[in-house]
């Protein structure tokens, strides 16, 4: 069986860095020293200069989302939706506000205003 390494990201420094992910082990950035965050199989960072970009990682991460979807294998679905712009953000946000909705089911649905059907 092959085991596929795993994104983490620290957002204040704006990168990510694909390893091993070992239980018990705290992964930690080598820029600041602080820990890194896992992002999951299927996160592609924008780049370091983009500063807009980023906030919206950290929103998506900070709700405790991963930018997941394929099995182990990678053969078994596709990537799950996740904002890629402020705009998209916001959009979300101002759906989870208005339908009550937790901020994690708001940011994961591709269009704010369709009910997923789970």
């Amino acid at each position: 069986m092959t085991y596929y390494k795993v994104h983490y990201a620290c957002v204040p420094c704006r990168v990510s860095f694909k390893q091993h992910a070992y239980q018990g082990r705290e992964h930690r950035c080598p820029n600041c020293a602080g820990p890194l965050t896992c992002a999951g199989h299927d996160f592609a960072p924008p780049p370091r200069r983009d500063v807009r970009g980023w906030p919206v990682v950290a929103a998506v991460l900070g709700e405790g989302l991963r930018y997941e979807g394929r099995s182990a294998c990678g053969c078994d679905k596709e990537p799950r939706y996740r904002p890629r712009t402020r705009a998209e953000l916001r959009a979300r946000r101002a759906v989870a506000a208005r339908d009550a909705l937790p901020p994690a089911e708001a940011l994961s649905r591709p269009d704010p205003l369709v009910p997923t059907a789970d």
